[in-house]
């Protein structure tokens, strides 16, 4: 528990729109050098808080104070200016623009008039070095930027604002781990700088990891607060009313496991070496390991994108070395992508044309794809169904939709060409937790339907709770194999190849 004086505190929030009331009498407060993690499912009203803190939304009633003064935001620039500094999920940075133009936007440093690109690249090297990012050069294009550096610049361009809060919204959503533990490390310097930071997130061991309070939101109202960091089954249990074990499907039985429908031998490429094992039907196998151990690129091999260079790989016992993708569908395996935005989903289009974009590529010219049963729109209609996909019409814009039901659109898209392997990559990514529940019980039934599902993830937890094996890789090899009951440090030991959990941590 905090001893430090709020920086920043929201006394009895409400904000109502047409039809929906948002938020219900919400007070939150962070301290200078605290980590209050902010939890709740979607629809919680978490964002709207935060939009009310950002001057984005006015409040209907209640009361915003900075530093014991109570405050009054029209506009974002107001709050900017005040000292609250807002990290969404989708970066606001501008891609064609130097690192330090981006951080120095509307208040360049000028001299005689002009603006003045030496200082303004000096200050900000120092900035990024104060924060262990002295490896971005201030002269380099965002574009040119992977995705944790730009999150470094987004944090980089708060501190030069001397931000007073810095609210962080779903910050790991498309890092790795060892970019999530880069960011980890900014945080532990901001708070030992006296930034009060709010973080958002559905990642459980994120909250245990960082925060020193936690306030669970529900259908616009404070559930529940914490005052220390409880365990994560107490958190889940205050956000949705059920334990963190229910989530997981009961594994599968040796009866409904069936024949091996996957088959790899030796298969190797530039990222993989001598890879053996096999998929059956009814399993649902997990692959763990460290950044960079393979699973990706064992992914991309099997899906024609990378592919095997040497070794054989048999679909129920046919040759299954595809040379690209389209012979990969062809061929009966799906893959949902790690990045659904990005590589999965055309979000300016309608929900359901994007559960038809698969379909539709594979149909005869101006017909449709009956070899494989799809055949109207109706079909897809019924697919969303199967998956249990909500959504206010089929005709409204896919980005519009929650991660979890967006992640439903993508399986129900693969469902409608019937594949026999169906390969799933970090399958719950910013989704919340009772979201991801469902996306578990999707994953069994098609199993329990009698598809083979490769499920690579980097949530230990989640791999322990979903899969009936474990494969796990290091260095581009599969090093070991696990069945149910495994624990965390047995797949980290392997995964690393340390001999103690000490040197695994580090």
């Amino acid at each position: 528990m905090t001893t430090n004086p709020p920086v920043m505190e929201m006394r009895g929030i409400s904000k109502s729109f047409p039809g929906v009331r948002a938020l219900k009498d919400v007070s939150f407060a962070c301290a200078a050098g605290e980590v209050h993690a902010l939890v709740g499912e979607n629809g919680a009203g978490k964002s709207t808080l935060i939009k009310i803190l950002s001057g984005v939304y006015r409040p209907d009633s209640g009361a915003i104070a900075l530093n014991g003064q109570e405050v009054h935001f029209r506009h974002p620039v107001e709050a900017l200016r005040a000292g609250i500094s807002v990290i969404y999920q989708e970066f606001s940075l501008l891609p064609e623009r130097t690192v330090a133009q981006n951080i120095f936007l509307g208040r360049e440093p000028t001299r005689n008039g002009i603006i003045d690109y030496g200082a303004m690249e000096a200050e900000t090297r120092r900035v990024l070095t104060l924060f262990g990012s002295s490896r971005i050069e201030p002269e380099t294009l965002v574009a040119d930027l992977d995705v944790a550096s730009q999150q470094m610049v987004e944090i980089a361009k708060a501190i030069s604002l001397d931000a007073k809060v810095v609210v962080m919204d779903e910050p790991t959503a498309a890092l790795n781990e060892a970019e999530c533990e880069m960011l980890f490390a900014t945080i532990d310097r901001l708070r030992e700088r006296g930034t009060a930071i709010i973080y958002i997130t559905h990642r459980m061991r994120e909250v245990t990891r960082l925060a020193d309070r936690v306030t669970v939101l529900k259908d616009g109202e404070i559930t529940a607060r914490f005052e220390t960091t409880p365990a994560p089954e107490t958190i889940v249990r205050a956000m949705v009313g059920r334990d963190i074990a229910d989530f997981y499907a009961p594994p599968a039985t040796s009866e409904e496991i069936g024949p091996v429908v996957l088959s790899v031998r030796n298969g190797s490429n530039v990222f993989l070496r001598d890879i053996s094992f096999d998929l059956k039907a009814g399993e649902i196998v997990g692959f763990s390991g460290i950044q960079g151990a393979g699973r990706s690129a064992l992914a991309m091999a099997l899906f024609g994108s990378v592919p095997f260079t040497s070794g054989a790989v048999t679909l129920n016992g046919q040759n299954a070395a595809f040379r690209t993708p389209r012979d990969a569908i062809r061929g009966g395996l799906g893959l949902l992508p790690g990045d659904r935005k990005a590589e999965g989903l055309v979000l300016m289009q309608t929900v359901r044309d994007n559960g038809m974009l698969t379909s539709r590529a594979f149909a005869p010219l101006g017909g449709s794809n009956r070899r494989n049963g799809f055949a109207s729109v109706d079909s897809i209609d019924a697919l969303f169904a199967k998956v249990d996909m909500r959504a206010a019409s089929y005709d409204q814009e896919i980005r519009s939709l929650s991660g979890g039901n967006q992640q439903k659109a993508i399986v129900a898209r693969w469902l409608a060409l019937a594949p026999k392997v169906l390969i799933f990559i970090e399958p719950t990514r910013g989704i919340d937790v009772n979201a991801k529940a469902g996306i578990y019980q999707l994953m069994r039934e098609l199993a329990r339907n009698g598809a083979a599902i490769m499920m690579i993830s980097s949530d230990l937890p989640e791999i322990l709770g979903a899969a009936d094996r474990i494969l796990v890789m290091r260095a581009g090899s599969i090093v070991g194999e696990f069945g149910r009951g495994v624990t965390e440090a047995e797949i980290m030991l392997s995964a690393t190849g340390e001999t103690t959990m000490a040197g695994a941590a580090a």
